[in-house]
């Protein structure tokens, strides 16, 4: 009777003491109340993604899919030491995008060549079945997938089995949501501290440019962006208010194109840029060797042959959309590696943007010496000049 007694008593006390806990999160308000119950939702945190949808995820995350292998600029960025140890799997298109980064990141870490490759949720080549083995703690996605992986119901059948998706975006908006997507993935990694120091740095480089605009006032060249020059013969695909036509106005310039498109993204025909009249082309181009063989791409991007790319480049004035422009006549057209639209690492592209336009206000300005820095402090690969080129500098020289 006693044992009894005694076994009572301290179900009681333990149910006392559960109360007195649960008490303790009932009389919680406001966000202390919320973070809570984030947190106590299976050891879960809730984080704010780009499409500003409140996610809940177990952080640090341990395995993680990329919707697009480029994000792998900024996970390198964070976890530096071994960037691959949370990649569960990827998407292929930095292997044939950007083929010399991505050799780069080989050279130093083999074990690349071994991760799973996925397709795009926009062209429908995701294979949710696989992502599904590999069982990430969280799937990585830019911001433009939100639509498909909406429409194919991917949020709602991954969420069935316990598999969160956040997006992020350095592409549509990269000035605005760059910030916030390094922010997200310091969150997810539970790397803040070194997220913060990349910000900073990326926000230093960029007034390096602002400042001396603001403060001199010079007059803007009219300038036209020729989007991926030589991955298809179309013209004259641009940019509008945003990616580089947005990098074109920080730098000084006037983006001819900007009134014609409205998005991101657009077209212009040749008739337009001739009546533009741009005092500068701009042509963002890489190794497009995956793509467009033997293509007239001009091929900057790290270690790129720059001679050989002034070569290419010289071929772009004779396009009739560039016939009796300001440029052709000044022979002031240049090329610029076009992943800089789609990572982190837009400042450095900013900077030579600014040089190009302003050469006397930025005659101190390296932008070479700039991106060298970054590696340094942040990436685990040696930097390897070959980003941009222009005809009006000597052949084999940036």
């Amino acid at each position: 009777m006693m044992l009894f007694q005694r076994r009572r008593a301290l179900v009681v006390l333990v149910a006392l003491c559960l109360m007195a806990a649960l008490g303790g999160l009932f009389f919680m308000t406001g966000p202390a109340k919320a973070d809570a119950s984030a947190v106590l939702a299976e050891g879960r945190t809730t984080v704010t993604d780009l499409a500003g949808r409140k996610v809940q995820v177990r952080l640090p995350v341990q395995r993680v899919i990329l919707g697009e292998g480029r994000q792998l600029y900024l996970v390198a960025a964070l976890d530096t030491d071994n960037p691959l140890k949370r990649i569960a799997g990827w998407r292929k298109d930095l292997i044939q995008s950007d083929p010399d980064t991505y050799r780069a990141y080989l050279r130093k870490f083999p074990g690349i060549a071994d991760l799973p490759t996925f397709g795009g949720f926009e062209d429908g080549t995701f294979d949710i079945e696989q992502a599904i083995a590999l069982k990430p703690d969280v799937i990585v996605m830019n911001i433009e997938a939100q639509r498909a992986t909406e429409d194919a119901r991917y949020i709602e059948k991954l969420a069935a089995l316990d598999i969160p998706v956040v997006y992020v975006d350095f592409r549509h908006a990269p000035m605005e949501n760059t910030e916030p997507t390094m922010r997200l993935f310091g969150k997810l990694f539970g790397k803040e501290q070194r997220a913060e120091a990349f910000i900073a740095f990326h926000n230093e480089q960029v007034k390096r440019v602002t400042d001396v605009i603001e403060a001199r006032q010079p007059a803007r060249p009219r300038v036209f962006i020729e989007r991926i020059g030589g991955y298809t013969e179309d013209c004259c695909l641009s940019f509008g208010n945003e990616n580089f036509g947005r990098f074109v106005e920080i730098a000084g310039g006037n983006n001819v194109a900007k009134q014609a498109i409205r998005g991101t993204f657009g077209q212009l025909n040749p008739e337009q840029v001739i009546a533009a009249d741009p005092e500068q082309v701009v042509v963002t181009s890489a190794n497009w060797e995956a793509f467009v063989p033997n293509g007239s791409w001009v091929g900057v991007g790290p270690g790129a042959n720059l001679k050989q790319a002034a070569h290419k480049l010289a071929a772009y004035p004779n396009r009739p959309a560039y016939a009796g422009i300001t440029a052709n006549r000044k022979h002031a057209f240049h090329a610029i590696w076009h992943q800089f639209y789609n990572s982190p690492y837009q400042f450095v592209a900013i900077q030579q943007l600014a040089k190009w336009f302003h050469p006397e206000l930025f005659a101190d300005l390296d932008p070479d010496a700039t991106f060298r820095e970054l590696h340094e402090r942040f990436l685990p690969i040696p930097y390897q000049p070959g980003y941009f080129v222009s005809l009006h500098e000597k052949e084999g020289q940036s």
